[in-house]
């Protein structure tokens, strides 16, 4: 078992999560249910996912839940580029976003590999 709230992954998932949120405050009223409700939603999963892992009995379990956290990251930067195509968000938040993503797909990885190295 993992303490969590000590992973820096986790830490930067959940900053990532708090500017998702507040970014998707100015989208149009009409993508409350939509895009709003799904980047939302994937944003927390990333460090939801990390934390729920990490308390699992076995690296084993945890690497599947990085898997989980890995891909709403993916699907996480996909919604963040659809934002920038409709304008919902501009072009320097959207890329500030896509790298935050993109840092945290890496830390995901480099953590994935740690473990997977243990499991072996």
């Amino acid at each position: 078992m993992h303490n969590f709230k000590e992973l820096k992954v986790w830490q930067e998932g959940m900053g990532l999560a708090k500017k998702i949120l507040v970014a998707t405050r100015t989208f149009p009223a009409d993508e409350r249910s939509g895009m709003i409700s799904q980047m939302r939603r994937c944003a927390i999963s990333v460090p939801s996912n990390i934390a729920e892992g990490s308390g699992r009995s076995s690296n084993k379990e945890f690497n599947r839940f990085l898997d989980i956290a890995l891909g709403s990251s993916y699907e996480l930067e996909t919604q963040i580029l659809l934002a920038m195509d409709f304008e919902y968000i501009s072009a320097e938040d959207g890329n500030d976003l896509v790298m935050k993503v993109t840092t945290i797909q890496k830390m995901i990885n480099g953590l994935k590999s740690k473990i997977t190295a243990t499991v072996s």
